[in-house]
């Protein structure tokens, strides 16, 4: 009876998700939907097969790996289990904090990372945020030239087979024409940019312009539900807020084609439960409801 409902609950997913790719055969597409922000915050403490069973549920063919510290162990395995179930790891999640990376140096958790991922020859997409204290002290030109001293030291180390993209996380950095003014001082070459609207305070206002000028780096949106005012903390349901629809159109118009990242990010929760709820409320949109 069990393995009857999850091969009923798996059919119903796939229907919705066809629906999707009808009403926009682009930017809805299942194939261009990816994962973002299911491993620390799954409440069930999935293991790598496990994770890759329930991605495979949802339809998804691609995710980017994010962690926490007693994650890092698993990542050959992470590495090795989607690999056998032919979903694209995308991309991993590094985090750049003053007090232990700079140039010629990385943390433990981001030199692992990269090494793991360098022994395995494979493509990968780092998304890099960076700490407010990277920053601090500093002057904007001279904010510019260091983060663009730490991107191209970044773009080194994981190689040929690696691109960077600038992580929207808040604070100066946060702000994409800041990360524009970075990438256009490090070098575009395998640069670009993942835009949060989670992570989008104060820009919502403004996001048609900024979009603009993002456009051409642009290699990833994460989505969720907006409301006005809302806070970083803020996790709304896609589909639940009162903005986001008109911020979705706002890309179909510019002519971004994806992909679009649907989060797990909620505390306590099982986050194959938290991707459905938001895949059933990018399926309302994309109907146009």
């Amino acid at each position: 009876m069990r393995r009857r409902f999850c091969l009923w609950s798996h059919f119903l997913v796939l229907l919705g998700l066809t629906a999707m790719a009808r009403a926009d055969d682009t930017l809805f597409a299942p194939g261009n939907l990816l994962a973002w922000c299911i491993v620390p915050y799954d409440s069930l403490h999935r293991g790598p097969e496990e994770r890759m069973l329930m991605l495979q549920r949802l339809g998804f063919t691609q995710y980017v790996w994010d962690w926490r510290p007693e994650h890092l162990r698993d990542l050959p395995e992470e590495i090795a289990a989607a690999g056998r179930h032919g979903i694209r790891l995308r991309g991993v999640w590094l985090w750049i904090d003053e007090r232990t990376d700079g140039i010629g140096r990385l943390n433990t958790p981001n030199r692992v990372i990269i090494d793991t991922v360098r022994r395995t020859g494979r493509p990968m997409e780092y998304w890099v945020g960076f700490n407010a204290n990277v920053f601090d002290g500093l002057d904007d030109e001279a904010r510019v030239r260091k983060g663009a001293a730490i991107i191209r030291h970044l773009r080194d180390e994981v190689g040929p087979e690696g691109s960077i993209c600038l992580y929207n996380h808040g604070d100066w950095f946060g702000e994409p024409d800041n990360e524009i003014r970075i990438i256009q001082a490090a070098g575009p070459e395998r640069l670009g940019i993942v835009y949060n609207l989670h992570h989008a305070e104060g820009q919502l206002d403004r996001f048609a312009t900024i979009l603009a000028r993002m456009l051409p780096y642009l290699k990833a949106v994460n989505l969720n539900g907006i409301n006005p005012g809302a806070k970083d903390s803020d996790i709304v349901p896609l589909g639940r807020g009162t903005l986001e629809r008109g911020l979705i159109r706002q890309l179909q118009a510019a002519g971004y084609t994806g992909p679009l990242g649907i989060l797990g990010h909620t505390e306590g929760e099982d986050v194959e439960r938290v991707l459905r709820r938001n895949l059933d409320g990018l399926r309302e949109i994309a109907a146009g409801r």
